[in-house]
């Protein structure tokens, strides 16, 4: 159950959970709250029966009122009927609808997953209120990485008992090389993908970039999504004289990831970092700030780690992979490697499986 079938990454890892699930043999409904999406395609021909329940966005109005009373009399009434044994919730709304709802309909099982770090949440006091309230009547929650399982232990007081953590998964797909996109450069080509937002610390990596050319070791920086900073930063690469292209949001990533001889990201914060997922599976070097998930991606020499919010750390890590290629082979090789054993999505589903059984052992045991 979701919000909706955006093109984020949450939606992209349920869409994966949904599919596999249904290639195992087991029967899936996707429960959408408002609306679908273009990632509906992706379920198409997979056997996943998709569930519009018709929630509209929260308003005060009368009419939005009774309309969502309507929608989750059609939830309770989908769960009494089908008699689902497990039900996942990802994202807040679907998880604070899920739990009252799957508790009045007794499902046996309700899991909810964490997708991120939880600070942007902090001063929206109703919401934490009802997340609370959700949690306990919630049987275990999934964090897509230690250090978000580590963020809803700290924050929120919740058990290790009722807390684990499931990677990310990636397709087949994302571990096939593509040919190199066209960059015309005779410079080294930096990419980052992310949107251009503040927290993703673009404007460090501009300033990295800079001192890089200070250094005598200029590069292309290839930026790739789009947002509220980009006119900011166009302004601050133009004062900075930095080679940077801004090709905005694309869908043909894996061709940049080809042509890159460095992917960067420079967040500020981060929960599970897609974006450092796919240049793992692409075996391309990866730089990027430790912060949120990201240690448990690069740690054991599978990338480069560095502060966040410093543009000459962020310098130095380009530098030792740029400047030396034989190093930057191997970091890209072990990145690749690891990921094919942990970050597929068979891997994701099958853990995913092993979980739902356990749980629904313990709850008819008990």
């Amino acid at each position: 159950m979701i919000g909706q079938l955006g093109l984020g990454g949450a939606e992209k890892q349920l869409v994966l959970l949904a599919r596999g699930l249904s290639q195992r043999g087991v029967r899936t409904h996707l429960l959408v709250l408002f609306h679908k999406g273009p990632r509906e395609a992706e379920l198409r021909d997979s056997g996943v029966i998709l569930v519009d329940l018709g929630f509209q966005r929260v308003t005060l109005r009368w009419k939005s009122l009774m309309g969502n009373a309507r929608a989750f009399a059609r939830l309770l009434v989908f769960l009494r009927r089908e008699k689902p044994q497990v039900l996942q919730a990802f994202l807040l709304h679907s998880y604070v609808l899920a739990a009252p709802a799957a508790r009045l309909a007794r499902v046996p099982v309700l899991v909810a997953g964490r997708r991120s770090l939880g600070f942007f949440k902090r001063g929206h006091r109703v919401a934490l209120a009802l997340e609370r309230i959700a949690t306990r009547w919630t049987d275990l929650l999934v964090a897509n990485a230690q250090a978000v399982a580590d963020d809803v232990r700290r924050d929120e007081g919740v058990p290790d008992a009722k807390l684990t953590v499931i990677p990310n998964g990636m397709t087949r797909k994302e571990f096939e090389i593509a040919r190199p996109a066209e960059v015309v450069t005779s410079l080294p080509v930096v990419l980052c993908v992310a949107n251009l937002a503040s927290h993703k610390g673009h404007r460090h990596l501009l300033e990295a970039c800079t001192e890089l050319r200070r250094r005598g070791r200029p590069c292309t920086l290839v930026l790739i999504g789009d947002g509220a900073e980009r006119h900011a930063l166009e302004e601050l690469a133009a004062c900075l004289r930095i080679d940077v292209r801004f090709f905005g949001f694309r869908t043909d990533v894996a061709g940049f990831l080809a042509r890159a001889d460095v992917v960067v990201l420079p967040s500020l914060y981060e929960g599970s970092s897609n974006a450092v997922m796919e240049a793992m599976a692409a075996g391309r070097p990866v730089v990027a700030t430790a912060v949120g998930g990201t240690p448990e991606l690069l740690e054991d020499g599978r990338g480069v780690l560095v502060a966040p919010a410093d543009a000459d750390a962020l310098a130095d890590g380009l530098q030792s992979v740029l400047g030396d290629r034989e190093a930057a082979a191997v970091l890209g090789r072990r990145a690749r490697e690891w990921a094919l054993a942990n970050l597929t999505a068979d891997v994701m589903v099958d853990r995913y499986v092993a979980l739902y059984h356990q749980l629904l052992e313990r709850r008819f045991t008990a």
